[in-house]
């Protein structure tokens, strides 16, 4: 069978995460490494409270990857994620290939940037940003709108 690639959306328990951080995150390559995938990217995207409490637990972890795998072990993929403690939830995307190399890029210039930007915008002073005024476009100026008695014009 054919191997597609996936982006994967875990939330973990956060008390978990916050406690051991590198074992629970672990825990994400080796289940999509175990069923036979390759992983492309695993990042920890960030943390927040939850809408609603999941499995007892009110605040959640979320961790982002992107990964190959076969389409028929998805399933079992998703059978393990399930049966374990430290995750709440996961949903699982294909992903086109043409896009892929894009996401990854991305994925990775962002894990790595955002130390990067907590340490800037501590340091400088935030930029508020003023609301432009919205201009027509040179097509809308352009356009004329049919008086009452005339009918409009379709194209």
């Amino acid at each position: 069978m054919a191997e597609n690639f996936y982006e994967g959306l875990f939330i973990l328990d956060a008390n978990r995460y916050s406690r051991n951080p590198t074992e629970v995150s672990g825990k994400i390559p080796s289940l999509i490494e175990g069923q036979g995938g390759e992983l492309l990217v695993s990042r920890l995207w960030e943390e927040r409270r939850l809408a609603y409490p999941i499995k007892g637990q009110r605040k959640g972890t979320y961790w982002l990857t992107y990964f190959k795998i076969e389409g028929s072990k998805l399933t079992e993929l998703s059978q393990l994620s399930e049966r374990s403690d430290t995750i709440l939830r996961h949903l699982f995307l294909k992903v086109d290939p043409r896009i892929v190399d894009t996401l990854v890029a991305h994925a990775s210039a962002e894990g790595a940037a955002k130390p990067a930007e907590a340490a800037s915008s501590a340091s400088a002073p935030a930029k508020s940003d003023e609301a432009k005024p919205a201009t027509a476009s040179p097509a809308e100026s352009e356009a004329v709108t049919p008086s009452e008695g005339e009918p409009a014009a379709t194209e």
